[in-house]
Protein backbone atom coordinates (compact mmCIF):
# COMPACT_ATOMS: atom_id res chain seq x y z
CA UNK A 1 0.00 0.00 0.00
CA UNK A 2 0.95 3.19 -0.79
CA UNK A 3 1.41 5.86 2.08
CA UNK A 4 1.40 9.80 1.15
CA UNK A 5 4.96 9.86 3.43
CA UNK A 6 6.51 8.64 0.49
CA UNK A 7 6.43 12.33 -1.37
CA UNK A 8 8.14 13.51 1.83
CA UNK A 9 10.49 10.94 2.38
CA UNK A 10 11.22 11.16 -1.42
CA UNK A 11 12.38 15.07 -1.15
CA UNK A 12 14.00 14.16 2.27
CA UNK A 13 16.56 11.68 0.03
CA UNK A 14 17.09 14.53 -2.19
CA UNK A 15 17.79 17.48 0.02
CA UNK A 16 21.30 18.28 0.24
CA UNK A 17 20.69 20.08 3.63
CA UNK A 18 19.11 17.12 4.78
CA UNK A 19 18.92 16.15 8.62
CA UNK A 20 18.82 12.90 10.23
CA UNK A 21 15.16 11.73 9.87
CA UNK A 22 13.02 10.59 13.15
CA UNK A 23 9.54 8.87 12.54
CA UNK A 24 7.55 8.89 14.94
CA UNK A 25 3.91 7.02 15.56
CA UNK A 26 2.01 4.43 17.69
CA UNK A 27 2.95 1.36 17.44
CA UNK A 28 1.27 -0.51 14.20
CA UNK A 29 0.70 2.73 12.16
CA UNK A 30 3.29 1.47 9.15
CA UNK A 31 6.73 3.17 10.54
CA UNK A 32 8.85 0.12 9.55
CA UNK A 33 6.67 -0.76 6.07
CA UNK A 34 6.82 3.02 5.02
CA UNK A 35 10.67 3.28 5.19
CA UNK A 36 11.05 -0.41 3.88
CA UNK A 37 9.68 1.22 0.85
CA UNK A 38 11.47 3.58 0.46
CA UNK A 39 14.43 1.57 0.54
CA UNK A 40 13.87 0.21 -2.59
CA UNK A 41 15.86 3.35 -3.93
CA UNK A 42 18.82 3.18 -2.36
CA UNK A 43 21.44 0.68 -3.45
CA UNK A 44 22.35 -0.38 -0.38
CA UNK A 45 19.61 -0.87 2.92
CA UNK A 46 20.69 -1.72 6.30
CA UNK A 47 17.93 -1.90 8.69
CA UNK A 48 19.06 -2.44 12.69
CA UNK A 49 15.92 -3.72 14.76
CA UNK A 50 17.29 -2.89 18.41
CA UNK A 51 14.54 -5.23 19.71
CA UNK A 52 15.57 -8.23 17.90
CA UNK A 53 18.99 -7.36 17.65
CA UNK A 54 20.43 -6.91 21.29
CA UNK A 55 24.04 -7.50 19.98
CA UNK A 56 24.21 -4.67 17.81
CA UNK A 57 23.74 -2.37 21.02
CA UNK A 58 26.89 -3.22 21.94
CA UNK A 59 28.39 -1.01 19.09
CA UNK A 60 26.72 2.00 20.52
CA UNK A 61 28.35 2.07 24.09
CA UNK A 62 31.33 3.79 25.06
CA UNK A 63 31.87 7.16 23.07
CA UNK A 64 29.80 6.91 20.27
CA UNK A 65 32.40 7.23 17.44
CA UNK A 66 30.20 7.37 14.48
CA UNK A 67 33.31 5.64 11.99
CA UNK A 68 33.57 2.94 14.30
CA UNK A 69 30.03 2.59 14.47
CA UNK A 70 29.69 2.50 10.45
CA UNK A 71 32.62 -0.17 10.44
CA UNK A 72 30.75 -2.37 12.83
CA UNK A 73 27.81 -1.90 11.42
CA UNK A 74 29.34 -3.05 7.72
CA UNK A 75 31.05 -5.99 9.04
CA UNK A 76 28.39 -7.20 10.76
CA UNK A 77 25.69 -6.68 8.37
CA UNK A 78 28.05 -7.52 5.69
CA UNK A 79 26.87 -4.48 3.62
CA UNK A 80 28.45 -1.16 2.75
CA UNK A 81 27.59 1.88 4.77
CA UNK A 82 28.37 4.33 1.94
CA UNK A 83 27.57 7.76 1.35
CA UNK A 84 24.48 8.69 -0.79
CA UNK A 85 23.92 5.12 -1.68
CA UNK A 86 23.11 3.40 1.58
CA UNK A 87 20.18 3.83 3.41
CA UNK A 88 20.49 3.15 7.08
CA UNK A 89 17.43 2.23 9.35
CA UNK A 90 17.16 2.29 13.17
CA UNK A 91 14.07 0.57 13.76
CA UNK A 92 12.54 0.43 17.82
CA UNK A 93 15.52 2.88 18.73
CA UNK A 94 13.72 3.55 21.86
CA UNK A 95 15.22 0.14 23.02
CA UNK A 96 18.59 1.36 22.52
CA UNK A 97 18.81 4.93 24.29
CA UNK A 98 22.63 5.45 23.14
CA UNK A 99 21.62 4.88 19.29
CA UNK A 100 18.87 7.83 20.14
CA UNK A 101 22.04 9.50 21.68
CA UNK A 102 24.49 8.95 18.75
CA UNK A 103 21.62 10.90 16.25
CA UNK A 104 23.21 14.00 16.45
CA UNK A 105 26.79 12.95 15.98
CA UNK A 106 25.30 11.05 12.66
CA UNK A 107 24.62 14.38 11.48
CA UNK A 108 27.65 16.54 12.35
CA UNK A 109 29.83 13.63 11.34
CA UNK A 110 28.36 11.69 8.04
CA UNK A 111 26.28 14.53 6.88
CA UNK A 112 25.82 12.69 3.36
CA UNK A 113 24.78 9.66 4.74
CA UNK A 114 20.90 8.80 4.85
CA UNK A 115 19.66 8.05 8.11
CA UNK A 116 16.14 7.20 9.16
CA UNK A 117 15.53 6.13 12.36
CA UNK A 118 12.05 4.90 14.32
CA UNK A 119 10.21 4.30 17.08
CA UNK A 120 7.20 3.08 19.37
CA UNK A 121 7.12 5.32 22.94
CA UNK A 122 9.93 7.30 21.33
CA UNK A 123 8.81 10.69 23.61
CA UNK A 124 9.24 8.28 26.91
CA UNK A 125 13.26 7.91 25.60
CA UNK A 126 13.14 11.19 24.18
CA UNK A 127 12.64 12.50 28.18
CA UNK A 128 15.73 10.76 29.40
CA UNK A 129 17.98 12.75 26.56
CA UNK A 130 19.45 15.90 27.96
CA UNK A 131 20.53 17.13 24.41
CA UNK A 132 18.88 15.81 21.40
CA UNK A 133 20.61 17.85 19.01
CA UNK A 134 18.49 20.47 18.13
CA UNK A 135 18.78 21.44 14.21
CA UNK A 136 20.14 18.41 13.41
CA UNK A 137 17.00 16.22 13.48
CA UNK A 138 14.22 16.60 11.47
CA UNK A 139 11.11 14.78 12.63
CA UNK A 140 8.01 13.24 10.31
CA UNK A 141 4.34 12.34 12.65
CA UNK A 142 3.17 8.98 11.12
CA UNK A 143 -0.27 8.19 11.71
CA UNK A 144 -2.79 5.22 10.65
CA UNK A 145 -4.00 5.62 6.95
CA UNK A 146 -6.14 8.38 6.02
CA UNK A 147 -9.35 8.20 4.03
CA UNK A 148 -7.51 9.28 0.76
CA UNK A 149 -5.33 6.56 1.61
CA UNK A 150 -7.65 3.92 2.32
CA UNK A 151 -8.81 4.52 -1.14
CA UNK A 152 -5.52 4.67 -2.58
CA UNK A 153 -5.59 1.05 -0.83
CA UNK A 154 -8.40 0.33 -2.72
CA UNK A 155 -7.21 1.81 -6.19
CA UNK A 156 -10.00 4.57 -6.28
CA UNK A 157 -7.66 7.38 -6.63
CA UNK A 158 -9.91 8.96 -8.95
CA UNK A 159 -12.45 9.46 -6.59
CA UNK A 160 -10.14 11.22 -4.18
CA UNK A 161 -9.08 13.36 -7.33
CA UNK A 162 -13.65 13.78 -7.80
CA UNK A 163 -13.05 15.49 -3.95
CA UNK A 164 -10.48 17.97 -4.76
CA UNK A 165 -12.12 19.20 -7.60
CA UNK A 166 -15.25 19.79 -5.98
CA UNK A 167 -13.84 21.10 -2.92
CA UNK A 168 -12.08 23.72 -4.96
CA UNK A 169 -14.89 24.44 -7.43
CA UNK A 170 -17.29 24.54 -5.00
CA UNK A 171 -19.71 22.13 -6.95
CA UNK A 172 -20.98 19.09 -5.50
CA UNK A 173 -19.80 15.61 -6.34
CA UNK A 174 -21.92 13.42 -8.84
CA UNK A 175 -24.47 11.81 -6.96
CA UNK A 176 -23.42 8.42 -7.84
CA UNK A 177 -20.38 9.42 -6.69
CA UNK A 178 -21.13 10.93 -3.48
CA UNK A 179 -23.20 7.63 -2.48
CA UNK A 180 -20.06 5.58 -3.39
CA UNK A 181 -17.78 7.00 -1.52
CA UNK A 182 -19.98 7.56 1.56
CA UNK A 183 -20.59 3.58 1.18
CA UNK A 184 -16.72 3.44 1.38
CA UNK A 185 -16.51 6.04 4.55
CA UNK A 186 -18.77 3.27 6.26
CA UNK A 187 -16.76 0.72 5.89
CA UNK A 188 -13.96 3.04 6.81
CA UNK A 189 -15.43 4.23 9.99
CA UNK A 190 -16.03 0.26 11.21
CA UNK A 191 -12.27 -0.76 10.35
CA UNK A 192 -10.36 2.27 10.35
CA UNK A 193 -7.04 2.86 9.13
CA UNK A 194 -4.51 0.57 10.76
CA UNK A 195 -2.11 -0.76 8.06
CA UNK A 196 -2.40 -4.67 9.06
CA UNK A 197 -6.42 -4.13 9.05
CA UNK A 198 -6.47 -1.92 5.88
CA UNK A 199 -4.49 -4.51 4.03
CA UNK A 200 -6.63 -7.68 5.40
CA UNK A 201 -9.74 -5.84 3.93
CA UNK A 202 -8.63 -5.52 0.81
CA UNK A 203 -7.41 -8.95 0.41
CA UNK A 204 -10.75 -10.45 1.82
CA UNK A 205 -13.51 -7.42 1.75
CA UNK A 206 -14.34 -9.89 4.92
CA UNK A 207 -15.15 -7.08 7.87
CA UNK A 208 -15.51 -10.00 10.70
CA UNK A 209 -12.15 -11.26 9.88
CA UNK A 210 -11.40 -7.39 9.97
CA UNK A 211 -12.85 -7.06 13.70
CA UNK A 212 -10.86 -10.20 14.74
CA UNK A 213 -7.68 -8.69 13.64
CA UNK A 214 -8.59 -5.30 15.67
CA UNK A 215 -9.08 -7.76 18.49
CA UNK A 216 -5.89 -9.48 18.42
CA UNK A 217 -4.26 -5.05 17.76
CA UNK A 218 -5.72 -4.21 21.24
CA UNK A 219 -4.48 -7.27 23.06
CA UNK A 220 -1.46 -6.02 21.61
CA UNK A 221 -1.50 -2.53 22.84
CA UNK A 222 -2.89 -3.64 26.05
CA UNK A 223 0.22 -5.96 26.72
CA UNK A 224 2.36 -2.97 25.58
CA UNK A 225 0.59 -1.34 28.77
CA UNK A 226 3.35 -3.22 30.67
CA UNK A 227 6.06 -1.39 29.28
CA UNK A 228 4.68 1.45 31.00
CA UNK A 229 4.49 -0.57 34.64
CA UNK A 230 7.05 0.95 36.08
CA UNK A 231 5.12 4.73 35.72
CA UNK A 232 1.73 3.21 36.80
CA UNK A 233 -0.29 0.54 37.05
CA UNK A 234 -1.64 -1.13 33.33
CA UNK A 235 -5.45 -1.43 35.05
CA UNK A 236 -5.54 2.25 35.33
CA UNK A 237 -4.01 2.44 31.96
CA UNK A 238 -6.31 0.61 30.45
CA UNK A 239 -9.26 2.45 32.24
CA UNK A 240 -8.53 5.39 30.69
CA UNK A 241 -8.11 4.19 27.30
CA UNK A 242 -11.44 2.49 27.64
CA UNK A 243 -12.93 6.07 28.77
CA UNK A 244 -11.68 7.85 25.69
CA UNK A 245 -14.01 5.90 23.85
CA UNK A 246 -16.64 6.64 26.15
CA UNK A 247 -16.45 9.78 26.71
CA UNK A 248 -15.76 10.62 23.11
CA UNK A 249 -17.62 13.89 21.42
CA UNK A 250 -17.51 15.64 25.04
CA UNK A 251 -15.09 17.30 27.87
CA UNK A 252 -13.38 14.77 29.39
CA UNK A 253 -13.95 13.89 32.86
CA UNK A 254 -11.24 11.95 35.18
CA UNK A 255 -13.90 11.53 37.72
CA UNK A 256 -15.42 8.79 34.80
CA UNK A 257 -12.41 6.72 34.62
CA UNK A 258 -11.40 6.62 37.89
CA UNK A 259 -12.33 3.43 39.74
CA UNK A 260 -11.14 4.73 43.44
CA UNK A 261 -11.26 8.31 44.55
CA UNK A 262 -7.84 9.91 43.79
CA UNK A 263 -7.71 11.27 40.05
CA UNK A 264 -3.86 11.93 40.06
CA UNK A 265 -2.81 8.42 38.74
CA UNK A 266 -5.23 9.25 35.90
CA UNK A 267 -4.15 12.15 34.86
CA UNK A 268 -0.91 10.49 34.52
CA UNK A 269 -2.51 7.53 32.69
CA UNK A 270 -4.12 9.69 30.10
CA UNK A 271 -0.52 11.83 29.65
CA UNK A 272 1.26 8.66 28.98
CA UNK A 273 -1.15 7.51 26.37
CA UNK A 274 -0.86 11.05 24.41
CA UNK A 275 2.69 10.73 24.22
CA UNK A 276 2.45 7.05 23.31
CA UNK A 277 0.24 8.03 20.50
CA UNK A 278 -2.85 6.37 20.92
CA UNK A 279 -4.65 9.61 22.47
CA UNK A 280 -5.12 12.84 21.01
CA UNK A 281 -6.13 15.71 23.04
CA UNK A 282 -8.37 18.50 21.90
CA UNK A 283 -7.91 21.62 23.89
CA UNK A 284 -10.52 24.30 24.93
CA UNK A 285 -9.56 27.63 23.28
CA UNK A 286 -10.88 31.11 23.60
CA UNK A 287 -10.26 31.47 19.94
CA UNK A 288 -9.62 35.46 20.27
CA UNK A 289 -7.00 35.38 17.97
CA UNK A 290 -3.97 33.53 16.41
CA UNK A 291 -2.20 31.28 18.08
CA UNK A 292 -4.78 29.11 19.32
CA UNK A 293 -2.56 27.28 21.19
CA UNK A 294 -2.11 30.36 23.57
CA UNK A 295 -5.15 30.73 24.88
CA UNK A 296 -6.03 27.02 25.82
CA UNK A 297 -7.37 26.11 29.39
CA UNK A 298 -5.83 23.08 30.07
CA UNK A 299 -8.10 21.94 32.75
CA UNK A 300 -10.87 21.69 29.75
CA UNK A 301 -10.24 19.33 26.72
CA UNK A 302 -12.01 16.22 24.94
CA UNK A 303 -10.14 13.10 24.07
CA UNK A 304 -10.03 10.79 20.83
CA UNK A 305 -8.26 7.65 19.62
CA UNK A 306 -6.23 7.61 17.09
CA UNK A 307 -8.07 4.57 15.14
CA UNK A 308 -12.49 4.49 14.61
CA UNK A 309 -11.55 0.48 13.93
CA UNK A 310 -10.21 0.64 17.43
CA UNK A 311 -13.17 3.23 18.98
CA UNK A 312 -15.35 0.97 17.51
CA UNK A 313 -13.90 -2.48 18.95
CA UNK A 314 -13.83 -0.75 22.31
CA UNK A 315 -17.62 0.21 21.97
CA UNK A 316 -17.75 -3.70 21.43
CA UNK A 317 -20.18 -2.88 18.18
CA UNK A 318 -22.31 -5.80 17.10
CA UNK A 319 -21.09 -6.20 13.14
CA UNK A 320 -25.32 -7.65 12.72
CA UNK A 321 -26.56 -4.38 13.96
CA UNK A 322 -24.24 -1.96 11.86
CA UNK A 323 -25.33 -3.99 8.20
CA UNK A 324 -28.31 -3.51 9.08
CA UNK A 325 -28.82 -0.07 9.15
CA UNK A 326 -28.70 2.10 6.24
CA UNK A 327 -26.03 4.40 4.46
CA UNK A 328 -25.97 7.48 7.23
CA UNK A 329 -27.25 5.90 10.28
CA UNK A 330 -23.70 5.25 11.07
CA UNK A 331 -22.08 8.10 9.55
CA UNK A 332 -24.15 10.28 11.01
CA UNK A 333 -23.86 8.72 14.64
CA UNK A 334 -22.71 11.75 16.42
CA UNK A 335 -19.59 10.91 18.65
CA UNK A 336 -18.10 8.53 15.96
CA UNK A 337 -18.39 11.33 13.46
CA UNK A 338 -16.24 14.04 16.21
CA UNK A 339 -14.12 11.55 16.19
CA UNK A 340 -13.64 10.87 12.88
CA UNK A 341 -13.35 14.50 11.82
CA UNK A 342 -10.88 14.83 14.22
CA UNK A 343 -8.57 11.93 13.41
CA UNK A 344 -9.18 13.04 9.87
CA UNK A 345 -8.22 17.08 10.29
CA UNK A 346 -4.88 15.16 11.54
CA UNK A 347 -4.26 13.02 8.63
CA UNK A 348 -4.48 16.72 6.23
CA UNK A 349 -2.07 18.82 8.67
CA UNK A 350 1.61 18.31 7.98
CA UNK A 351 3.49 15.81 9.13
CA UNK A 352 6.53 18.12 9.89
CA UNK A 353 5.03 19.03 13.40
CA UNK A 354 2.89 17.14 15.43
CA UNK A 355 -1.04 17.97 14.93
CA UNK A 356 -3.21 20.11 17.15
CA UNK A 357 -6.84 20.42 17.48
CA UNK A 358 -8.97 22.86 19.33
CA UNK A 359 -12.40 23.16 20.61
CA UNK A 360 -14.44 26.18 21.52
CA UNK A 361 -17.21 26.94 23.95
CA UNK A 362 -18.82 30.01 25.10
CA UNK A 363 -17.68 30.88 28.37
CA UNK A 364 -20.35 31.95 29.96
CA UNK A 365 -22.70 30.41 33.13
CA UNK A 366 -25.67 28.44 31.52
CA UNK A 367 -24.23 28.84 27.83
CA UNK A 368 -23.91 25.40 25.89
CA UNK A 369 -22.97 27.12 22.88
CA UNK A 370 -19.56 24.76 21.71
CA UNK A 371 -17.98 24.76 17.97
CA UNK A 372 -16.41 21.10 17.96
CA UNK A 373 -13.54 21.86 16.32
CA UNK A 374 -11.26 25.47 15.70
CA UNK A 375 -8.24 25.02 13.42
CA UNK A 376 -5.92 28.10 12.23
CA UNK A 377 -4.82 28.68 8.55
CA UNK A 378 -2.59 31.51 7.94
CA UNK A 379 -4.02 34.32 9.95
CA UNK A 380 -7.36 33.04 10.09
CA UNK A 381 -9.75 30.94 12.12
CA UNK A 382 -12.15 28.32 11.32
CA UNK A 383 -15.03 27.32 13.06
CA UNK A 384 -15.97 23.33 12.16
CA UNK A 385 -19.03 21.76 13.07
CA UNK A 386 -19.90 17.82 12.75
CA UNK A 387 -23.50 17.84 12.15
CA UNK A 388 -25.26 14.50 12.54
CA UNK A 389 -28.22 15.83 10.41
CA UNK A 390 -29.21 17.22 7.19
CA UNK A 391 -31.00 20.06 8.67
CA UNK A 392 -29.76 21.59 12.26
CA UNK A 393 -29.53 25.57 13.85
CA UNK A 394 -26.06 26.02 13.63
CA UNK A 395 -26.74 28.14 16.89
CA UNK A 396 -22.80 27.77 17.90
CA UNK A 397 -21.58 28.54 14.58
CA UNK A 398 -23.81 31.42 14.12
CA UNK A 399 -23.04 32.70 17.84
CA UNK A 400 -19.37 32.28 16.89
CA UNK A 401 -19.47 34.54 13.66
CA UNK A 402 -21.18 37.00 15.15
CA UNK A 403 -18.82 37.61 18.20
CA UNK A 404 -16.34 38.38 14.99
CA UNK A 405 -14.33 35.37 15.71
CA UNK A 406 -14.10 34.21 12.03
CA UNK A 407 -15.40 34.95 8.80
CA UNK A 408 -16.67 31.80 7.67
CA UNK A 409 -17.31 28.55 9.01
CA UNK A 410 -17.58 24.67 8.11
CA UNK A 411 -20.36 22.25 8.18
CA UNK A 412 -19.06 18.59 8.09
CA UNK A 413 -21.70 16.03 7.48
CA UNK A 414 -23.23 13.24 5.09
CA UNK A 415 -24.19 15.76 2.41
CA UNK A 416 -22.86 16.84 -0.14
CA UNK A 417 -20.57 19.82 -1.07
CA UNK A 418 -22.98 23.13 -0.88
CA UNK A 419 -22.85 26.37 0.83
CA UNK A 420 -25.03 28.38 3.07
CA UNK A 421 -23.81 31.71 3.44
CA UNK A 422 -20.64 32.55 5.34
CA UNK A 423 -20.99 28.03 5.67
CA UNK A 424 -19.85 25.91 3.50
CA UNK A 425 -20.98 22.56 4.00
CA UNK A 426 -18.20 19.55 3.13
CA UNK A 427 -18.86 16.14 3.19
CA UNK A 428 -17.39 14.01 6.18
CA UNK A 429 -15.41 11.87 3.44
CA UNK A 430 -13.79 15.06 2.48
CA UNK A 431 -12.65 16.22 6.66
CA UNK A 432 -8.78 15.74 5.66
CA UNK A 433 -8.19 18.25 3.16
CA UNK A 434 -10.12 21.08 5.58
CA UNK A 435 -6.70 22.32 7.06
CA UNK A 436 -5.23 23.09 3.48
CA UNK A 437 -8.32 24.75 1.81
CA UNK A 438 -8.23 28.43 1.72
CA UNK A 439 -8.08 30.30 5.08
CA UNK A 440 -11.13 32.27 4.23
CA UNK A 441 -14.06 29.35 4.38
CA UNK A 442 -16.63 31.92 3.34
CA UNK A 443 -17.92 31.88 -0.41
Amino acid sequence: MKRLCETFLDEWKHDTGRQVLLIRGARQVGKTFAVRSHASSYEHFIEVNFEQSRQVRSFFSGDLDITTICRNLAAFYKKPVIDGKTLLFFDEIQACPDALQSLRFFYEERPGLHLIAAGSLLEFALQNITSFGVGRIRSLYLYPLSFREFLMALEEDELWDLIVEAAHSARPVDAVFHDRLLDYLRVFQLIGGMPAVVDRYRATNDLAVCQNMLDDLLRTLRDDFAKYAARLPVAKLSDVFYSVAYQAGGKFMYARAAQDTSIVSYKTALELLVQAGLVYKIHHTSARGIPLGAQIDERKFKAILLDTGIHQRLLGLELGEYLSQNRTAMINDGHLAEAFAGIAMIAGMSPRTSASLYYWHREAKASNAEIDYVISRGSSIIPVEVKSQSRGSMKSMHLFLAEGRARGGIRLSHENFSACGEIIVIPLYAAELIPSLSPDPAP
